[in-house]
């Protein structure tokens, strides 16, 4: 269905192989989360370079739903945007908490506007759900969901509606794993952490890639064999997280050098090696 390209660690982006059974599957399954329709209206307000967008494009377009492409220069004035999510009575809206934050902002303030979201899905990168109060409050109707996700797991990996409750825990809840996946919280050995020990995840199921465009080393590195599942594979995720006792999943960061802006995965290893290329630069290291 595409390659896109995601950071890499020697500053090689790395171009993940997405089937079309993989998106069609996210969408479609026998115990979907949503009830997505031809009455809802969603934005295109991301980047194609972003795997979020195509849980915008294909989550409207495949149910029959109206898709608004958000013109750059809304998309980066947040006074602008609202205007344009009142006036095209958005009721589908998707952002990374970065965004969101400034978005919130304005919303909370003194505004005109009827807006008419059933959904706010948050992506890309970790959520403060005790900074979604305010806008609970106002617009308590609205589902708040935060979804935990992967380029190479196809966009989402896990789900979690996010309440009052998870508001005061003040955690990083990103909730459990969506149909057709499963996540697996692992040691250093790949055997399973109990309850509350801080662990890397691990995804398998139906929306695993088919690996990395010409990186057949990358791919075995990162797509490893499962030792639950006879012929399955695991992604490795890089991602720390450890299980909440009902069953939920928390996020705890990364353990490599990665970090994520306004979803974008970046490599600080990268920022390095293109200062060291900057003539007169001799040693570099970004924190």
């Amino acid at each position: 269905a595409y390659v896109i390209y995601t950071s890499g660690t020697t500053g090689r982006p790395k171009g993940t192989l997405i089937e079309h059974k993989n998106v069609v599957r996210l969408l479609f399954n026998d115990k979907n989360l949503f009830d997505f329709g031809p009455s809802d209206t969603w934005t295109l307000f991301h980047s194609f370079c972003f795997d979020f967008s195509v849980w915008e494009m294909y989550g409207a377009l495949l149910y029959g739903g109206k898709l608004v492409i958000v013109p750059p220069l809304t998309a980066k004035n947040p006074v602008d945007f609202l205007a344009l999510l009142g006036r095209e009575q958005v009721t589908i809206l998707n952002q990374t908490p970065t965004y969101f934050y400034q978005l919130l902002r304005e919303v909370l303030a003194d505004h005109p506007y009827d807006l008419r979201i059933r959904n706010v899905i948050f992506g890309g990168e970790a959520l403060s759900p005790l900074l979604l109060k305010g806008f609970k409050t106002k617009y308590p109707e609205t589902k708040l969901i935060n979804m935990y996700g992967i380029t190479e797991t196809t966009v989402h990996v896990t789900y979690k509606e996010i309440t009052w409750v998870e508001m005061e825990a003040a955690k990083s809840n990103i909730g459990k794993p969506i149909p057709t996946l499963r996540v697996y919280v692992l040691d250093e050995n790949r055997r399973p952490v109990p309850i509350g020990v801080v662990g890397e995840m691990y995804v398998a199921g139906e929306g695993l890639a088919r690996g990395y465009l010409n990186r057949p080393d990358l791919t075995a590195e990162k797509f490893v064999d499962s030792p639950f599942a006879e012929g399955e594979k695991l992604y490795r995720s890089g991602d720390l997280a450890a299980w909440l006792p009902d069953g939920n999943i928390e996020y705890l960061g990364r353990i490599d050098h990665q970090v994520k802006i306004r979803g974008y995965r970046i490599e600080l290893d990268e920022i390095e090696t293109q200062l060291l290329n900057v003539e007169g630069v001799e040693e570099a290291v970004v924190l």
